[in-house]
């Protein structure tokens, strides 16, 4: 494997008959989208791919969408998907680069360190002629897996971030679009304050990914975090709307070697909702 959280579609394809690999289809979609992502998988997808639903596979109890399940949970639902704790799993969504991160990031969450991401995700691999399956998934037997670690450095929470900002002791990166960080724009969810926390960096999303949707060089990712005021010496803890953007900017870090990069899991829908969290207006 290569020492890269990315995998190709031509690396997948010579791989798609190891019964030790194992592909998921983690596909979302932001509120108010018409498109059915479990709709879409079943229509198309990966030969193999089982469905990984982050509103589902989340922790429930929380009012927050998609938090991050426990342990115990997340082993018993990446069990019944058919996945094993010895297996590779490799992730794509069918936008390209979008939700599949997220799911790429919570399995490094619980200690599963053979996880990867499709480059290009199922666009790309319809563009490079790779096979596809349509209708009613196959049926999978279940798999063995369990949480023997996990890496809580990955992860923040509302009262870390507070602690980040007030002792400066790191960098809040914030991927929403420029328009919503200044508070120009509407948030997506009802009850979400619109502006930023105070002292966070502005680095939107797109502008990690090149006009096929796919990651920029490693030399252009670092110019765009730079450009955004980032010190890559540094801590980072990324934000998003809902952690699931953030995830994105946490795999381009890995991607140019800062694999330590934390997410802040509730991110702007918990910042944005607390009744007592500073909020800032404009640039």
């Amino acid at each position: 494997m290569p020492d890269d959280p990315l995998v190709s579609t031509e690396w997948l394809h010579e791989h798609l008959g190891d019964v030790r690999v194992k592909v998921i289809d983690a596909s979302w979609f932001l509120p108010g989208d018409p498109r059915d992502p479990r709709a879409a998988y079943r229509a198309e997808r990966i030969p193999g791919a089982v469905f990984f639903d982050i509103d589902e596979i989340c922790d429930r109890t929380s009012h927050l969408p998609h938090m991050a399940p426990s342990p115990a949970q997340f082993a018993i639902e990446v069990g019944e998907l058919g996945i094993g704790g010895e297996d590779t799993v490799v992730v794509y969504d069918q936008v390209g680069l979008s939700s599949a991160p997220r799911v790429w990031w919570t399995f490094r969450l619980y200690g599963h360190g053979k996880v990867f991401v499709l480059d290009g995700g199922l666009p790309m691999w319809r563009e490079d002629g790779r096979p596809l399956e349509h209708g009613a998934p196959q049926p999978h037997d279940t798999g063995d897996f369990a949480v023997l670690v996990t890496h809580p450095e990955l992860v923040r929470d509302l009262d870390e971030v507070r602690l980040a900002l007030r002792d400066h002791s790191e960098q809040i990166l914030d991927v929403r679009p420029a328009s919503r960080f200044r508070g120009e724009a509407a948030e997506p969810r009802a009850g979400v304050r619109s502006g930023h926390m105070p002292g966070a960096l502005n680095l939107p999303v797109t502008q990690l990914l090149g006009p096929d949707g796919r990651l920029l060089s490693d030399r252009e990712l670092e110019g765009a975090f730079r450009d955004a005021g980032v010190d890559l010496s540094e801590p980072i803890i990324t934000s998003c709307g809902s952690g699931v953007a953030a995830s994105i900017a946490a795999l381009a870090l890995a991607r140019i070697g800062l694999w330590d990069t934390a997410v802040y899991d509730g991110s702007w829908t918990e910042w944005g909702a607390h009744p007592d969290t500073p909020v800032v207006v404009g640039a």
